[in-house]
């Protein structure tokens, strides 16, 4: 059953369904990251506080695909969005690489209508992160494809990277984090309205 806010809905012109993925869980846990954290966590955490700043948004209902350490499938994941309706799925990653000085921040799609919010959230996402900015990329991930709604999925940063992970994993960078990617959600969907 995914996590719903329970937010009093204000006099907003439209609510928007968001649906947000702690990428990995449970059995599949995901990147191991150069301090031995696993991205699991990372993603749980992260997710959380996106949830918390979306909660306050008047314009959003915010839920999740998962809320502690239980593995949900892939299919499962998309199918969570798709069974709501929602307006936008956003699946959060922390990214892995053979080479440690490989770092940056990259924002995938796989629906060309999901291009321009890719673009929105990454944009806000890229500058706030302060990691290099490797840009927006198509690619058939599970979640991407299967899902029926805008659906992106988000590489914040290298976990293998030891600058990328010192920062990812410090709660101040995660607020910022957290804030930049409402803040490109609700750009998004704002604009949309004018």
């Amino acid at each position: 059953m995914p996590y719903k806010n329970e937010a009093t809905p204000s006099k907003v012109s439209q609510r928007y369904k968001i649906v947000i993925d702690a990428g990995h869980g449970g059995k599949d846990p995901g990147a191991e990251g150069v301090s031995g954290n696993r991205e699991q966590a990372y993603t749980l955490e992260l997710s959380m506080k996106v949830v918390d700043l979306l909660q306050k948004e008047p314009m959003f209902e915010a839920y999740m695909t998962r809320t502690d350490n239980t593995f949900v499938g892939l299919e499962d994941r998309a199918q969570i969005a798709n069974d709501l309706d929602a307006d936008a799925f956003v699946s959060i990653h922390g990214n892995t690489y053979t080479d440690p000085d490989v770092s940056g921040t990259e924002t995938y799609y796989y629906a060309d209508e999901s291009l321009p919010f890719a673009r929105e959230v990454h944009e806000q996402l890229a500058e706030t992160t302060g990691f290099k900015d490797r840009g927006v990329k198509k690619e058939g991930w599970k979640v991407l494809t299967n899902s029926n709604n805008l659906a992106v999925l988000l590489e914040v940063g290298f976990l293998t990277n030891r600058s990328d992970e010192t920062n990812m994993l410090s709660d101040m960078h995660q607020n910022r984090t957290a804030g930049a990617i409402v803040k490109g959600i609700k750009k998004y969907f704002v604009d949309r309205e004018d």
